[in-house]
């Protein structure tokens, strides 16, 4: 919105007395009544007040923009005034003596950031606050705020330097941290880059190809495939999706340095292929060409374990959603095991069942996929349901699931498979290019995998399963306090990541059989951290910096909800003091959520699901006494921080400019 029709010459007043900030927000309000858009001036003022007293709005060069989202307006709108007498600056910044009010109604998400970005990008022109101030009349000053009008024009647009995607296994806390760190690092270097966030609800702010056409280099920070084929022949770098939440100004100087190597999905995997992955690079502090011999092996696991997570991310919808209809079918029922004949709650827990078997054939699928194209979809798939069934040549009633581990051999063997099927289909004629991908690889890849599954992989997994379950329910005592008290402490080690994801998992698939008490262990474990260091932050103020303590609030919701990622940003920080006290805690509450009988029967919600768990009250004292000793820990291990160091935000300490 131009900001010409924001601030006519009648909401603009010269040489305004004001004793205070709050004086001179109630004057800008007056003016601001004049626009015919604020319903409530009373309201609209103490919006704007209570702005004010959350934070400074002072731009710098003796200029400050009081503004709010507000329900007392109906429209943007704006009003201006100098002062005849400068008021002090907040927190040292220089004498105020120029202010704009900006109010929007509360309803248009980002109407005053837009307002508020075209305003800075005017008062960043050389000389232009100076001149505001002594502007003689109301045309004058609108004069001072006309494009190109100061010392120099704003700049035009840059082209993107460099074109980003971020996506994790969950698409949810590390996709939109890993952007953030991104674009937080690309301000502070100058560099005009784009970055498209593969999450969970889809794609936000898409690349377009005129964005990657005219980009020096893309980055990928994944541990999931995401699609490639719009970048051949562009330079690549492709980083786990951790790199860039720790070390954002290191890739983003790797890939200004004109050293990475062009993308080709050919080198990458045969044809057929639809998201192929590209091998991880030697790490930054190496020398240029330099790799050492475990460089292969750590590219393979990298590559393995994006396989991995292309199927796991597709496979935790129907956990948590399954998991969390059997739940609410146990609460309807009164805690009684639903069937088909106890009515709606019996198909909740059916379609809940439904769901879990599902799991199987979409994890083996999407691995399959991910490493063997479409094609290997219908195999790993197949694959994934022989799983679950436990099919053998012999009596059915004999069968025994695969369960988690054969599906997982189902995908990566189907996805194998595939690309070996593929290599020896590119040397067929050409004129048999429909059939062989329409008859011969489905035909054959299921024939194989029958013979796979049925025959090599499923009657030794079975007998595993069985033996795994027995030693699961024969725990007890001393060995399942210590095997619970470690899944907790494992969920705390690196908070999303492999380590808390097989943590998880591990818990899941006891959860699927019947080990309620082990998913419990698992849930307080990673709902212990995040929780613990907002109670940190609260109690311990001077042990964490300014952005920490902002960021309490949010480490609450975050935990109740079993979101373990809102620890990150803190142990990235510390991790020396905050892994170690938050792994504690956690192995407190695991040992204490099963000493005290807890049972969780869903895979997700955290503190949502207390009215159908197995003693509640003893979850939430686990869940307590990790809490306090997370807390206590940190208040022990971190130090007391300077003045200077605790207003620092907590995601930016140090930052360099590219040479």
């Amino acid at each position: 919105m131009e900001l010409a029709a924001l601030l006519p010459p009648q909401r603009i007043a010269l040489g305004l007395r004001a004793a205070d900030r709050a004086v001179a927000v109630r004057a800008l309000v007056a003016l601001a009544e004049g626009s015919g858009a604020v319903t409530d001036a009373a309201a609209l003022t103490a919006d704007v007040l209570a702005r004010e007293a959350a934070g400074p709005t002072d731009t710098g060069g003796g200029i400050a923009v009081p503004h709010a989202k507000t329900a007392a307006v109906s429209a943007p709108v704006m009003a201006a005034a100098t002062l005849r007498d400068p008021l002090p600056g907040a927190d040292g910044a220089d004498a105020v003596r120029v202010l704009f009010l900006i109010a929007v109604p509360a309803g248009e998400a980002d109407a005053h950031v837009r307002i508020l970005a075209d305003l800075a990008g005017r008062l960043m022109q050389p000389g232009v606050p100076g001149r505001l101030a002594a502007a003689q009349d109301a045309q004058a000053f609108l004069a001072v705020l006309q494009p190109g009008d100061g010392a120099q024009a704003a700049p035009a647009p840059q082209p993107c330097r460099v074109a980003a995607v971020t996506a994790c296994p969950a698409g949810i806390a590390h996709t939109f941290m890993a952007k953030q760190a991104l674009l937080e690092q690309a301000d502070v270097m100058g560099i005009p880059v784009r970055v498209e966030a593969d999450g969970a609800a889809g794609i936000e702010d898409p690349l377009t190809s005129g964005e990657i056409a005219e980009a020096e280099c893309i980055l990928i920070a994944a541990d999931r495939a995401v699609e490639m084929q719009r970048f051949t022949g562009k330079p690549l770098v492709y980083v786990p999706v951790g790199e860039a939440v720790r070390h954002p100004e290191q890739l983003l100087h790797r890939a200004l340095s004109g050293t990475a190597p062009e993308y080709q999905p050919a080198a990458a995997r045969p044809a057929g292929g639809d998201a192929p992955l590209p091998a991880a690079e030697p790490a930054p502090a190496a020398a240029p060409g330099a790799r050492t011999r475990a460089a292969p092996v750590l590219d393979l696991a990298h590559r393995l374990y994006n396989h991995l997570m292309s199927g796991i991310t597709r496979m935790l919808p129907f956990v948590t959603g399954g998991g969390i209809l059997i739940a609410l079918s146990f609460l309807l029922s009164g805690g009684v095991i639903a069937g088909h004949e106890q009515g709606f709650p019996g198909l909740l827990y059916t379609v809940g069942q439904y769901c879990f078997a599902l799991m199987y054939v979409v994890l083996a699928g999407f691995i399959a996929s991910s490493i063997g194209g479409v094609p290997a979809f219908v195999p790993g798939a197949m694959g994934g349901y022989f799983a679950y069934a436990g099919i053998t040549l012999g009596d059915p009633a004999a069968w025994v699931s695969g369960g988690f581990w054969g599906a997982l051999i189902a995908g990566f063997s189907a996805g194998a498979l595939l690309r070996g099927m593929t290599w020896l289909g590119n040397r067929l004629p050409k004129n048999l290019e429909q059939i062989k991908v329409t008859l011969l690889y489905p035909a054959v890849s299921l024939f194989l995998m029958t013979v796979l599954m049925v025959l090599i992989v499923n009657p030794p997994l079975g007998r595993f399963n069985q033996w795994i379950y027995a030693g699961l329910t024969s725990l007890h005592g001393g060995s399942r306090l210590v095997l619970c008290a470690a899944l907790g402490g494992l969920m705390a080690i690196d908070y999303g990541g492999p380590v808390n994801k097989a943590a998880y998992l591990f818990g899941t698939v006891a959860l699927m059989n019947g080990q309620y008490d082990i998913m419990a262990a698992v849930m307080v474990g990673g709902m212990t951290p995040p929780i613990g260091i907002a109670v940190a932050c609260l109690l311990f103020p001077d042990r964490f910096t300014q952005g920490g303590r902002r960021a309490a609030p949010g480490n609450f919701l975050l935990g109740a909800s079993f979101v373990t990622e809102g620890a990150l940003p803190f142990a990235l920080r510390d991790p020396l003091r905050v892994i170690p006290a938050c792994f504690a805690g956690s192995v407190l509450a695991g040992l204490l959520c099963q000493w005290l009988g807890c049972g969780v029967p869903a895979p997700h919600g955290g503190l949502f699901l207390l009215p159908v768990m197995t003693n509640p009250g003893g979850f939430v004292a686990a869940l307590a006494a990790g809490t306090a000793l997370t807390a206590l820990l940190l208040r022990l291990l971190k130090r007391p921080l300077s003045e200077q160091a605790a207003a620092t935000p907590e995601t930016v300490l140090v930052r360099r400019q590219l040479p």
